[in-house]
């Protein structure tokens, strides 16, 4: 798998903007990948130096339209924590 198929989306929430702070980054990343592709994959993407990676599942939730139901895509998340010497990752360019 490339690198650019294993990290789908960063996430830019109001909590995940906090953790920044803490050079912690959230991704939305492929529900296959593991710890090791994902600290790879942003390695490699953003030239950086990463120290931890932390990933949650989240399971589909059910939705219905009208008299139809289903279930949404299932997801995969990962907060990334840099190393002290390592730069930041811009997601906002001014």
């Amino acid at each position: 798998m490339d690198a650019r198929d294993i990290i789908k989306r960063p996430v830019i929430t109001e909590r995940s903007s906090d953790l920044m702070t803490e050079k912690k980054y959230t991704f939305e990343v492929d529900t296959r990948a593991n710890k090791t592709q994902v600290k790879d994959a942003i390695e490699t993407i953003f030239g950086v130096n990463v120290e931890k990676v932390n990933i949650m599942n989240y399971k589909g939730k059910f939705k219905r339209m009208g008299k139809f139901g289903g279930y949404t895509n299932k997801r995969r998340k990962a907060i990334v924590k840099l190393t002290q010497d390592s730069k930041e990752i811009e997601f906002f360019e001014v």
